[in-house]
C-alpha cells in the first residue's frame, strides 16, 4: 500500500469484522467489510472477493482519455456557433463512458464550484479577466486535478410529496462552518423568505477531499450541521441519498430514485422516549432561563412570577406535559428534584438533567438521560421543539390549548387546498358550469412549474 500510494495508485483493502480497526484498513483508500472472523466466511470466500473488485472498479467518474474527448466535444460545440466566452455543454454518459450531446449554456453551471474545488481555479474571477481583455491565465493542459468534490443543492421543497417546491420564512439557519474545504454560496439568511417567484434553492453546500469517499463523509457530517426550521427542505433525503450503499460505491444512474425509493424514503418511525424525554427538559430549561431574564429586570427579585420552579413549602412539585410525535400524543409526568428531574411516560420512568449552552447565534441543549449524555442543537418556535443531533433530527409538538385552537379555526372555509404556494395564472370554468371527472379548472405556476387542477 506504501508503495501504491507511492506511485498515485489507490488501494483497495478488503477485512473481516474482527479487522475493523487494523492497520491495513486505516492505510487503503477504500476498505469493505466482507463478513465475520472465521476466514472461511471472509478472506476465503472468493466470491465476496470478487464482488469487492467489481463494486471498487465502478467509482463514477472518467478517465482521462474520455475526459479529454469530452472537452475536445464541447469546444467543437462552441466553435460550431462562433461562440466566445465561458460556457456549459452538458452530455449525458452511459455505463460504457459513451457520451452523447444534451445543451449548451452561455453561462457557468450551478455546478462550477466542484470544478473550482479540484483544480484550485476561480471561474468567475477567469470571466472578469478575459472580459477586461486579459488572455486566460492556463491552457489545458497546465490545469490538474486534485482531490473529490460534491455539491449539494439544499431545496425549500418536500421530497416526500413528489418534491413539491415550497416557500416561507427561515425562521433558524445555522450551517457548517465554511473553510477551504467547505463551501457554502447562499443569497438568503436567517428571517430572510424563500419567494413563490423564483427557484426555491437556498444555498449550496460544496465539499472536497483527498478522496471520493472521504469527500462523501464530509458531506454527510456537514448536511447534519445545516439546520433550518419554517419550511421543509430536502436535507433528510440528501443525507439518506449520500448514506446509501449503491451511491457510496458509485453505482449511480437516473432512475436511482425511484430504484432505490423504499430506502430513500423510509416509513417514519416513531421518535423515542429519551428524545421526547430531552425536548420536555429543554421546553423546562428554556421557560427557566426566559424567566431568569425576567427576574433580573424585575424589582421583586423575589416575587413567585420570576420563578418557574413551581416549587412550594412541604409540597412534591409535579408537572403534567404533553408532547405531539407527529400525530401521536405522549403524556408525561415530571418530579422535579434539586437538579434533575425523575420523568415517566407511561410505565418508563428517565432519571433527565442538563443545562442550556450557548454557542455564537445558537442554543445548545446538554443531557443526561438515565446516564446517557448527549448535546443536541435547541430551537423553540411557537408551538414546536425542535432538536438537531449530530446523528439526526426531531420535531416535537406542544398541544395547542382548545381554547386557541377554536380561535384560530374561525373563518376556515372549505374547498380545494392548493398543493403548493403559487400564482392563478388561468381559469378555465365559471360558476355554473358542469365539469366532468379529469376536466382542467385552472392552473398555478410557481417557481419554473405549471399544476394544474383537475
Amino acid at each position: 500500500m506504501r508503495t501504491a500510494k507511492k506511485m498515485g495508485v489507490k488501494s483497495v483493502a478488503v477485512y473481516s469484522e474482527a479487522d475493523r480497526n487494523s492497520m491495513h484498513v486505516a492505510m487503503a483508500d477504500e476498505a469493505y467489510c466482507i463478513g465475520p472472523a472465521p476466514s472461511q466466511q471472509s478472506y476465503l470466500a472468493m466470491e465476496k472477493i470478487l464482488q469487492v473488485a467489481k463494486v471498487s472498479a465502478a467509482q463514477p467518474g472518467i478517465n482521462p482519455d474520455v475526459r479529454k474527448r469530452l472537452g475536445e466535444a464541447a469546444v467543437k460545440a462552441a466553435k460550431a456557433v462562433n461562440y466566445v466566452g465561458a460556457g456549459t455543454v452538458e452530455f449525458i454518459m452511459d455505463s460504457q463512458h459513451n457520451f452523447y450531446f444534451m445543451e449548451m449554456n452561455t453561462r457557468l453551471q450551478v455546478e462550477h464550484p466542484v470544478t473550482e474545488m479540484i483544480t484550485g481555479t476561480d471561474l468567475v474571477e477567469w470571466q472578469l479577466r478575459v472580459a477586461a481583455g486579459e488572455k486566460i491565465p492556463l491552457r489545458q493542459e497546465e490545469i490538474l486535478l486534485r482531490g473529490h468534490a460534491f455539491e449539494a443543492r439544499i431545496y425549500a421543497e418536500d421530497p416526500n410529496n413528489n418534491f413539491m417546491p415550497g416557500a416561507g420564512p427561515l425562521l433558524h439557519l445555522s450551517t457548517p462552518p465554511p473553510d477551504r474545504f467547505t463551501r457554502i454560496e447562499t443569497g438568503v439568511r436567517q428571517g430572510d423568505e424563500v419567494s413563490v417567484h423564483y427557484d426555491p434553492m437556498i444555498a449550496k453546500l460544496v465539499v472536497w477531499a483527498e478522496d471520493r469517499q472521504a469527500a462523501l463523509r464530509k458531506l454527510r457530517y456537514s448536511l447534519h450541521q445545516y439546520n433550518i426550521v419554517g419550511l421543509s427542505t430536502n436535507i433528510d433525503f440528501l443525507l439518506s441519498l449520500s448514506g446509501h450503499p449503491q451511491f457510496e460505491a458509485g453505482n449511480v444512474h437516473t432512475n436511482f430514485i425511484p430504484q432505490h425509493h423504499d430506502e430513500l424514503f423510509p416509513t417514519k418511525k416513531a421518535t423515542p422516549y429519551e428524545v421526547m424525554c430531552q425536548a420536555a427538559l429543554g421546553l423546562i430549561l428554556k421557560e427557566k432561563m426566559l424567566t431568569d431574564a425576567f427576574r433580573e429586570q424585575s424589582d421583586d427579585k423575589f416575587s413567585p412570577f420570576a420563578s418557574s420552579t413551581g416549587r412550594r413549602i412541604n409540597i412534591c412539585y409535579t408537572r403534567k406535559l404533553s408532547l405531539l410525535d407527529g400525530e401521536n400524543t405522549a403524556e408525561g409526568l415530571g418530579f422535579v428534584l434539586i437538579k434533575a428531574f425523575n420523568f415517566q411516560i407511561q410505565d418508563k420512568r428517565f432519571l433527565i438533567s442538563g443545562e442550556m449552552l450557548k454557542e455564537g447565534d445558537s442554543l445548545y441543549l446538554r443531557s443526561s438521560v438515565n446516564g446517557t449524555v448527549c448535546k443536541a442543537k435547541l430551537v423553540i418556535l411557537d408551538n414546536t421543539i425542535y432538536l438537531f443531533f449530530p446523528e439526526g433530527s426531531a420535531q416535537i409538538g406542544l398541544p395547542v390549548p382548545k381554547y386557541l385552537s377554536a380561535v384560530s379555526s374561525v373563518g376556515g372555509q372549505s374547498g380545494a387546498v392548493a398543493p403548493m404556494t403559487g400564482t392563478v395564472e388561468k381559469v378555465f370554468v365559471k360558476a355554473g358550469d358542469k365539469v366532468q371527472i379529469g376536466d382542467p379548472l385552472m392552473v398555478m405556476i410557481a417557481m419554473k412549474m405549471e399544476v394544474s387542477d383537475i
